[in-house]
């Protein structure tokens, strides 16, 4: 009995508190150890202070209440509203708005997961914080309380890093954090395990429940033989679910500045597109050469533009457009890191309309493509426009026989420049139509048999004089036929079962020889055709034999519960015999034909092959052999792996060989011989991985260029980096080869981006 009464008498002496509480704090639930009351609206209250009301709660060691609004809480105060929660030394607190300042305070705060958002695309990692809770972490001397969800913070920071030793934070003299909205900064510095490693006068940081905000993004900084030390920064722009534009701006130490955007839209059935803008403005530099010499960059303007649409058209339509343009060739090769841009030497533009109406298809374009052999230097091609309509193929009458019918109205832009002066144009229309009658033979399973019948007639309003070889405005109209007939077969098959094998139950191989004749009547006034695309080349009065044999091997292989057939290795071997010699300088199926000066009645002996042992792994090898003197005019290889998605891998090689006696092959300018390689490899989680690539050429024992990336991604932040080497190959540059660096980091609940450069593409951060 005289243990159980001080435990009596402590709850008496509770509940008497709380009663005397509530006299104060009439809308409020009170707990405390002791309470005083000082005056008619005014009291103290003392030891494991707890007042509640609603989702708030205020817990502290000492809590004065000044009047109906005011109080000051004291000593291991703690406030929680729903999922938030501050503590602090000292907090003055109003009991109506339920607001208030809270000194040498920290809290954290919860934003609930969205929905998954769609993957973005174009190198912008848009802010995003998915899958998961998410918690922002802030602290400062002073936080006011001025929202249900909105601080002020002064001389303090936040972080999303929810770990017991945050492994980043942000800081700054004030920051306005608005939950499920964004953040605002001033004097912001970023810390990356206690280590400042960044500073931003302001930075607006979204902290939104949805799946894209609107705020900068984190910048990256970059070094370059070229451009010097760069910033670049980034702000995204959510517009809506559909689009949203990424504005950005670069500095360069060496050059000047850059200024760009990204849009993108997305409305759904196929109807979407992203476009990018950029200028730069650079100033003159100066760079000292191998030899000690100065050389002078000018200043000058540029600007790039590169995109796509596609948009669903009324009447079963749909268009197309594309856009790869560039105002400075030297600009464009030395500015992009991304090897295929700056190996590029052509800016295109173009549209495309295609569509279906029952039995015919129509294709309406407009494309023009300029092609630099010198930064003056260059070839113009394009059509304005190009339009196809096609009947398409359908038996003929309730015959065996079926008919197919193209035709094209096109106006064909070529022309050629030098030093910016149009030294060409061969520019024409032409009118093409080709009715075309096919009769398949497959009564056997082993052996088919199509025998084809084609007229053409082409009209050309300009043609060559057979004299000077200049254009002039002539019209010239071509007819010819053509017969063939294609054999592939007999089809011989041979089939193992192998129950016991791991590898597969059981092969097939088949042998499939094919052989096609073809007849082209005589076309008249061939050396007065205007030679533009593979419609012009044909060569007429010629009998052209094609035969070869494919070989292929497939494995039934268990996947699963059930068995599919797989081809896994194919080799094919072809040639073409001409009764006219000349014919063989126009067959554009051999690769190498084209740069033959040499009349041949046989074609080079092409062969092919493929390999897939496995879904991971694949390769192939092609080559061609000149049919005259027996020697290799072309080898290529290349293989790929792919592991589980986390390993990329990829090979290739390529050599031109050198043959004395042949024209096109007997100069060192003719030749090439090079290596390609990149591997991407990750862990699972994508915490850990890299990339690595590299085009090398043989011939001249020369790289052209290397790119290494590596990342590191941990539960709140993360680092990437890449460092390039890029080759100009001797080309009137300011330096021979640019050396350059990029870093970026990562944090969590906060989007990130690829430069417009294409710096840290395909890197997961």
């Amino acid at each position: 009995m005289r243990k159980i009464l001080p435990v009596i008498v402590g709850v008496i002496t509770l509940a008497a508190a709380a009663s005397a509480g509530a006299q104060v704090l009439p809308n409020w639930n009170v707990i405390a150890e002791k309470q005083e009351q000082l005056g008619e609206k005014h009291g103290i209250l003392l030891g494991a202070v707890e007042i509640d009301n609603g989702d708030t709660k205020l817990y502290a060691d000492q809590v004065e209440v000044l009047d109906e609004e005011h109080a000051v809480a004291t000593g291991n105060v703690v406030m929680t509203q729903a999922n938030n929660r501050i503590a602090a030394d000292r907090a003055e607190f109003n009991l109506k708005t339920k607001l208030g300042t809270f000194f040498n305070a920290s809290g954290i705060a919860n934003i609930q997961p969205p929905r998954a958002a769609a993957p973005a695309a174009g190198g912008i990692v848009v802010p995003q914080m998915t899958g998961q809770e998410n918690d922002v972490y802030f602290f400062g001397e002073k936080v006011e309380k001025i929202g249900y969800r909105k601080y002020r913070i002064t001389n303090g920071g936040f972080s999303t890093c929810v770990q017991p030793t945050p492994r980043w934070n942000l800081s700054a003299d004030t920051v306005i954090l608005n939950i499920d909205h964004y953040t605002f900064l001033k004097q912001a510095i970023l810390s990356v395990k206690g280590v400042p490693m960044l500073y931003l006068p302001v930075l607006y940081y979204p902290t939104k429940e949805e799946d894209r905000a609107t705020g900068f993004l984190i910048p990256t900084y970059g070094n370059s033989n070229v451009r010097g030390h760069s910033i670049h920064n980034a702000f995204f722009w959510a517009i809506d679910r559909s689009q949203d534009a990424t504005i950005l701006h670069d500095w360069y130490s060496k050059t000047g500045q850059g200024i760009g955007t990204e849009y993108r839209y997305n409305r759904g059935g196929g109807s979407d597109g992203s476009f990018r803008v950029y200028s730069l403005d650079e100033h003159e530099a100066t760079y000292v050469q191998s030899d000690g010499s100065l050389q002078t960059s000018p200043a000058k303007h540029s600007f790039m533009v590169d995109g796509g649409a596609n948009q669903l058209l009324p009447g079963k339509l749909r268009a197309r457009g594309r856009i790869s343009y560039f105002s400075d060739i030297t600009t464009n090769q030395t500015f992009s890191t991304n090897i295929n841009t700056a190996a590029s030497n052509t800016r295109s533009y173009g549209a495309n309309v295609v569509g279906g109406f029952q039995n015919y298809s129509i294709n309406g374009t407009f494309d023009r493509n300029e092609y630099f052999g010198t930064t003056t230097d260059s070839a113009l091609t394009g059509s304005s426009p190009r339009i196809s309509i096609m009947r398409n193929e359908r038996p003929l009458f309730g015959t065996p026989l079926y008919l197919t019918v193209n035709s094209e109205a096109a106006h064909l832009d070529r022309s050629t420049k030098h030093e910016d002066v149009l030294v060409d144009d061969r520019s024409l229309s032409r009118f093409d139509v080709t009715p075309q009658i096919r009769y398949p033979f497959k009564r056997w399973q082993f052996l088919t048999v199509n025998t084809l019948f084609s007229w053409r007639d082409t009209f050309y309003t300009r043609s060559l004089d057979p004299v000077t070889t200049t254009i002039v405005p002539v019209d010239l109209n071509r007819q010819y036929f053509s017969v063939s007939a294609n054999v592939v077969g007999p089809v011989l098959t041979r089939v193992w079962n192998t129950p016991d094998r791991e590898y597969a139950e059981k092969f097939k191989h088949t042998v499939e020889p094919f052989f096609t004749v073809q007849r082209t009547s005589q076309i008249e006034e061939f050396n007065r055709i205007v030679q533009i695309d593979g419609t012009d080349i044909v060569y007429g009065g010629t009998t052209n034999l094609s035969y070869g044999i494919n070989n292929r091997l497939y494995a039934k292989r268990r996947a699963g519960q059930t068995s599919h057939a797989v081809e896994i290795a194919s080799i094919d071997i072809r040639q073409t015999y001409y009764t006219n010699a000349q014919a063989s300088q126009y067959d554009p199926r051999y690769s190498t034909t084209l740069n033959s000066q040499l009349p041949n009645n046989f074609s080079p002996i092409a062969a092919n092959l493929r390999i897939t042992p496995a879904n991971t792994v694949s390769g192939t090898l092609g080559l061609e052999i000149d049919s005259r003197y027996k020697k290799l005019r072309q080898l290529s290889a290349n293989a790929s792996y792919n592991w589980t998605n986390r390993v990329q891998s990829s090979v290739g090689w390529n050599k031109r060989f050198f043959i004395e006696q042949l024209p096109g092959f007997n100069t060192t300018a003719a030749l090439n011989q090079a290596i390609t390689l990149s591997t991407n490899a990750r862990t699972r989680d994508n915490k850990y991985g890299g990339i690595y690539s590299m085009n090398y050429d043989v011939l001249r024992s020369t790289m052209i260029q290397q790119r290494m990336s590596a990342f590191y991604n941990a539960q709140c932040c993360g680092i990437a980096f890449e460092f390039q080497r890029y080759n100009y190959g001797g080309l009137s540059y300011v330096v021979p080869s640019d050396h350059r660096f990029f870093l970026s980091f990562t944090l969590a609940g906060l989007g990130n981006f690829s430069p417009f450069n294409g710096a840290l593409g395909g890197v997961p951060r």
